[in-house]
């Protein structure tokens, strides 16, 4: 694997959760925990990782929320950013920064991103019809408009996009259109604003996407998709009164940039917030601008255009500035049949779920059932037999297991490898070989199919347990057995590096056997060394008292 000297800075690149409304697994399985177990991985190879996100506090959904709360969007905000903050560090989520779209910084990179396109004329000022609530007296937000989608006829399209579809709208698309305030049908109404000429950006874009290689077939199929219908300009101010300032006059009072041009700069600025944070100034740039780093965003497939054409588009207009090495996009959690949804209260929520769930065992759980290539239904039944039936019976039962039978049988010393033949080696080579496969799957971000693998290794040891059977050995060759115990202590090492990125709590109790994971290799547990009573790693869950009804 990659050593210290050859390291390679990588950018993970987290999408931005809406501060306005808990977020549920779907979101997790989606995007931070993949994202979480790439970033370890990475870590643990010795690149230099920066991982970033933040909430996303300028949307509409939030001040959609403030209007039917009564409230202020800042008020909104502030509750869930804190929701946020507690769901990862519960979950370990390993973010070297989690910041905001609210913050001085990000104002200033939105700034300098516009400014410099503007300057460049990809943003231009256009007169256009936008609809407009004659009985609340205020444009439309496109949030605020809901409809029925052209393309798939769902009757709870909004005005920026269907979720049933996945497709981005504009509110004008809408079939029979209404406003969220008032219920009445809104009227088209004349207003000045920028737009992004994403149209300049065709070709290049096509050329760009053309190259790819390795990404998810779904992502560049969706990709090539928009471009081949051909690019279309697109507005990045709104009638608003909560957002980013607009930099420039000409349009008039009460306009905003809109979230959708500004929340993407966020993996920009971010970074240079870390850079000001640590005291150095320019290190984001290792990251931006250095040809050999890697930059890998981690969303969920509705998001596949604003990541593929759009901000891209806006980095191929600024210059000099690194675009996508991969968009590994996943598919739809989906709970009962429906896409799992924080706007329409669609599936459990990540604090619900933690307060029920060990964090180990939901990781695992959400883990084994990415929605990598396909949606996936998700439901309780499902993690719990994930928890039980592999999670505890395969892998914690197997350290479990070692470890009492060494703490039992060999007077609680791990024991020496000296005597080691060749079953005992072909167990240990088969385990590396395993340790290199994960590997190259989390590279490519295949991490369902790599958690797959590592814990066929847990297999393995069992395997070679139940055919060695140490138990036995202990009363006819106690030397034999104490090398056959210590032989699957050294190959339960191998395993446990690779869960590390998956499971960091299990694999952070077990550093007073093995020592810490620091580095992507299997490594000999210190013989001799005295080992505590085991204690098991995971609890079994009982849906029937869990309290939950999926």
């Amino acid at each position: 694997m990659t050593n210290k000297n050859d390291s390679v800075p990588v950018l993970v690149a987290v999408a931005w959760p809406y501060a306005s409304g808990s977020r549920h697994l779907g979101h997790l399985a989606g995007a931070y925990l993949p994202a979480d177990v790439f970033a370890r991985f990475q870590r643990l190879t010795g690149n230099e990782v920066l991982m970033v996100s933040g909430s996303d506090v300028h949307g509409t959904p939030i001040t959609v929320r403030a209007d039917s709360e009564g409230t202020t969007p800042s008020e909104i905000v502030g509750r869930y950013h804190k929701e946020f903050l507690d769901n990862w560090e519960k979950l370990a989520i390993s973010w070297d920064l989690y910041t905001s779209t609210g913050t001085d910084n990000h104002s200033e990179v939105t700034h300098d991103v516009f400014m410099k396109l503007f300057e460049k004329g990809h943003i231009d000022k256009r007169s256009s019809e936008q609809f407009y609530d004659e009985d609340a007296g205020r444009f439309l937000p496109d949030r605020y408009i809901e409809g029925v989608c052209p393309h798939c006829e769902s009757p709870e399209a909004r005005g920026d996009q269907c979720e049933n579809c996945g497709r981005t709208l504009d509110p004008e698309e809408l079939i029979k259109p209404i406003s969220k305030i008032s219920g009445s049908e809104p009227t088209l109404k004349e207003t000045e604003h920028f737009y992004l000429r994403l149209s300049d950006f065709q070709e290049p874009l096509s050329k760009w996407l053309s190259g790819r290689e390795g990404w998810r077939n779904h992502v560049l199929n969706f990709s090539k998709g928009w471009i081949e219908e051909g690019l279309h300009d697109r507005a990045i101010t709104r009638d608003l009164d909560w957002g980013i300032e607009v930099p420039v006059e000409g349009i008039g009072e009460g306009k905003k940039i809109y979230v959708w041009f500004e929340a993407v700069i966020g993996y920009l600025s971010a970074a240079k917030e870390w850079s000001k944070n640590n005291g150095l100034e320019d290190d984001w740039k290792k990251w931006w601008t250095n040809p050999d780093s890697r930059s890998v965003y981690f969303i969920g497939k509705d998001n596949i255009p604003f990541h593929t054409i759009i901000w891209p588009a806006m980095l191929i207009g600024y210059g000099d500035l690194n675009l996508p090495s991969n968009v590994p996009a996943n598919q739809y959690v989906t709970f009962k049949g429906g896409k799992a949804s924080a706007s329409r209260g669609v599936g459990l929520t990540i604090t619900e779920s933690l307060e029920v769930f060990e964090a180990d065992s939901l990781r695992y759980a959400l883990a084994a059932s990415f929605p990598e290539q396909s949606d996936t239904e998700l439901t309780v039944e499902e993690i719990c037999r994930r928890i039980n039936e592999e999670l505890v019976a395969t892998w914690g039962n197997l350290v479990n297991r070692v470890l009492s039978m060494i703490y039992n049988s060999c007077d609680a010393q791990i024991p020496s490898p000296e005597l080691r033949n060749g079953d005992d080696l072909a167990l240990l080579e088969g385990i590396d070989q395993i340790v290199e496969l994960v590997a190259e799957e989390i590279d490519k971000v295949e991490l369902r199919a790599a958690l797959q693998k590592g814990m066929s290794g847990a297999a393995e040891v069992n395997a070679y347990l139940n055919a060695m059977e140490p138990w036995k050995l202990s009363k006819t060759d106690p030397e034999r057995a104490a090398t056959v115990l210590g032989t699957a202590l050294s190959a339960v090492a191998g395993v446990r590096v690779c869960l590390a990125p998956y499971l960091p709590f299990s694999t952070e109790l077990l550093n007073d056997v093995f020592g810490p994971v620091d580095s992507w290799q299997r490594k000999e547990p210190p013989h001799g060394k005295k080992i505590e009573k085991p204690k098991p790693l995971f609890k079994k869950v009982d849906k029937s008292l869990l309290g939950l009804d999926d």
